[in-house]
């Protein structure tokens, strides 16, 4: 095991550092910086911009400036970021923790909701509920997340149910614990409830298929020729037989609920790394969006390697060829 751990660990660590390369390649490379807008001001000396340039190491070789980066990536600050003038680390932080309670909170109720969905309508394959089921992961598909997320919006906004942005009340400092969480729930309602609705129809698809695969094998009916009592059969047997697949797709799915939060959180003004992410890139301030760049891929990968670990424990093939190496 410590074997497959070690091996899946340095290909995590060789894909952030091939992504933080073409990361600030890529910026660093595209047209303009911050201080374009500086030279076009009257006010502003062109020493001063120089100045500036230089304080930012702008002027320095693509290398050196990668080589400063890396070094100041090992001392816990990813750069400095120019509109803030503070280290980007703490400033990313404080959002990267809004956006994982919004996308673990997310990735739990959609695989929580799709997977007695999925086991449901494999058991009844051809019937009415599981033709309802097709018919509403199949309009939930053609829906786009940015429609579905201004749709929620209106929906907030006509009935005043729910908060229409931010993450907590104004007056948030003052309420008891218990008002709090009801106040952080109510401003999670939204976001989440637009991820999962965006997330379920792919998880419930692919629940359905792989279970449905399963009660067609021979061990499946055999087992139910001894009497086995169906619950017992769907969630003890049938469920950990289709658990390969369903696992990869774990992985997968982590990611895709993270990159469709980025969006979510600016439609609904969500203060995670999404909103700060675009403010950054439309200021071109450099070392803020690599750093986001090299936190979500932190969090993909993460995801990927935890869905790795539990392919390990549930394939017994997967641990003898490891073993085998």
């Amino acid at each position: 095991m410590m074997r497959y751990f070690l091996r899946r660990l340095g290909h995590a660590f060789l894909l952030i550092f091939g992504v933080s390369i073409l990361a600030f390649l890529f910026t660093t490379l595209a047209p303009g910086n911050y201080f374009d807008e500086m030279r076009l001001n009257p006010q502003i000396a062109p020493e001063t911009v120089a100045a500036l340039r230089a304080q930012y190491q702008l002027d320095r070789p693509l290398v050196v400036r990668y080589a400063s980066w890396v070094n100041s990536l090992i001392h816990g600050e990813m750069g400095f970021s120019f509109a803030y003038n503070s280290p980007v680390a703490p400033l990313l932080l404080v959002r990267a923790r809004n956006t994982l309670l919004l996308t673990v909170t997310a990735t739990v109720l959609a695989w929580g909701i799709a997977l007695p969905a999925g086991v449901w309508s494999a058991e009844r394959v051809g019937r009415l509920p599981d033709r309802l089921i097709s018919w509403g992961t199949a309009a939930l598909l053609v829906i786009p997340d940015l429609a579905l997320a201004l749709g929620l919006l209106v929906l907030a906004v006509r009935t005043g149910w729910f908060p229409t942005g931010g993450m907590a009340s104004v007056d948030f400092e003052d309420f008891s614990l218990l008002h709090k969480l009801r106040d952080l729930a109510l401003h999670l309602a939204l976001p989440i409830l637009a991820l999962v609705l965006s997330a379920l129809p792919l998880l419930v698809r692919h629940v359905r298929a792989a279970v449905a695969e399963v009660l067609g094998a021979p061990f499946m009916l055999a087992a139910q020729g001894h009497g086995i009592p169906r619950r017992t059969l769907l969630y003890r047997y049938a469920l950990p037989a289709a658990a390969n697949p369903l696992i990869s797709l774990f992985g997968f799915s982590i990611g895709a609920l993270l990159s469709g939060s980025l969006l979510i959180e600016v439609v609904m003004s969500w203060p995670g790394l999404g909103p700060f992410l675009l403010e950054a890139i439309l200021s071109r301030d450099l070392y803020v969006v690599i750093g986001g760049v090299l936190f979500s891929t932190v969090f993909l990968v993460t995801g990927n390697f935890l869905a790795d670990m539990l392919l390990y424990w549930a394939d017994p093939r997967i641990r003898t060829k490891s073993g085998a190496r």
